[in-house]
């Protein structure tokens, strides 16, 4: 059974679909790109750090990009290197303000957000939320005596003084249509990409000095259980996939490549899953992100199974990155 792409906005049809942007949507766009340029320019007055490197990974478009499985994995590659790692992020559609909120295992996503949950169980590293970022990233490395702190998002937060940027780029749909919101889906023009340190490319092919990056899917986890399966065995019999992020199609995408027969159930990015939303799943196979494994837990039917991804980046690059900022900290004490 062909999932097919997802269903898209009309808005999305514009950035992706190859349909025209009308003159007001363009009048708009260029509102929008004064009124970031103006934003840009007052919040780097007000700037400050947080007294460690500052490791930003983010997009310049809306909508998911793979950015948050390469702050997993940015995390654990410094673990690995004797570093004491700490995550900020902003902790989008939670209950947490201005911050900071210090996430823990417990915590659930309605407080803390749905990614910065996710990355806490995954890494183990200490995660703080919160709008204001930098008060947030200064109470995390406060708190833990950190030695490097990465900023899931928080590209265009430009208040949180940085020493390393990473722009994440969907791969497949790229910058879209090259336009600023809501005429498009950029936040920053493209030629923003020529100023930070690396861009990652998340599947797709690579241009130039971009660095490839693909997302390698593991053994499935059950949500009630804890048990293990892997995703071939799931071929046999369609399954209903989950997906609340910024583009479903790319999970349900990656589940047909492996031979699944897919019944799609996109939702809007960060959605809030209800009852209501499941019902009539409770006796069916079910396949959910890590993203929303983390909001559907405590709704989920006795065979639904979260699919974990791994970034897999470049031996080389990996390397790069980890000397340089085992540089940064020894140069900051």
């Amino acid at each position: 059974m062909a999932s097919g792409p997802a269903p898209q906005s009309r808005l999305e049809k514009v950035w992706y679909g190859g349909r025209t942007a009308g003159p007001g949507l363009r009048l708009l766009s260029l509102l929008y790109g004064m009124l970031q340029m103006l934003h840009r320019s007052v919040s780097r007055l007000f700037a400050g750090h947080p007294g460690v490197p500052v490791i930003v990974v983010g997009n310049i478009t809306v909508g998911g990009t793979g950015k948050t499985p390469l702050v997993a994995r940015i995390t654990e590659l410094l673990q690995q290197a004797d570093l004491r790692v700490g995550i900020v992020s902003r902790g989008y559609r939670s209950s947490a303000g201005a911050g900071p909120v210090f996430v823990s295992d417990s915590s659930v996503a309605a407080s803390v957000g749905d990614e910065p949950l996710m990355l806490r169980r995954l890494t183990g590293a200490p995660v703080a939320v919160g709008s204001k970022r930098l008060r947030v990233a200064r109470a995390l490395v406060a708190r833990h005596g950190l030695d490097v702190l990465v900023s899931d998002d928080g590209l265009q937060h430009h208040r949180l003084g940085r020493d390393l940027e990473i722009a994440v780029v969907d791969g497949q749909r790229r910058l879209g249509n090259g336009l600023m919101l809501p005429a498009g889906p950029l936040r920053e023009p493209p030629r923003r990409l020529a100023r930070v340190d690396y861009v990652v490319t998340n599947g797709g092919e690579a241009l130039g000095q971009e660095v490839p990056m693909a997302l390698i899917p593991g053994p499935a986890r059950n949500l009630v259980t804890g048990g293990r399966r892997e995703l071939g065995s799931f071929a046999d019999a369609p399954v209903v996939a989950v997906a609340a992020i910024g583009n479903p199609g790319r999970f349900f995408d990656m589940l047909e490549d492996l031979g699944l027969q897919v019944e799609p159930k996109p939702f809007p990015d960060h959605h809030r899953f209800s009852a209501r939303d499941v019902n009539g799943w409770a006796d069916r196979t079910v396949l959910v992100t890590e993203k929303d494994a983390v909001k559907l837990s405590g709704l989920a039917g006795s065979s639904w199974w979260v699919v974990p991804v791994m970034a897999d980046l470049p031996d080389e690059f990996e390397q790069q990155l980890v000397a340089r900022v085992k540089t940064m900290t020894r140069e900051n004490r």
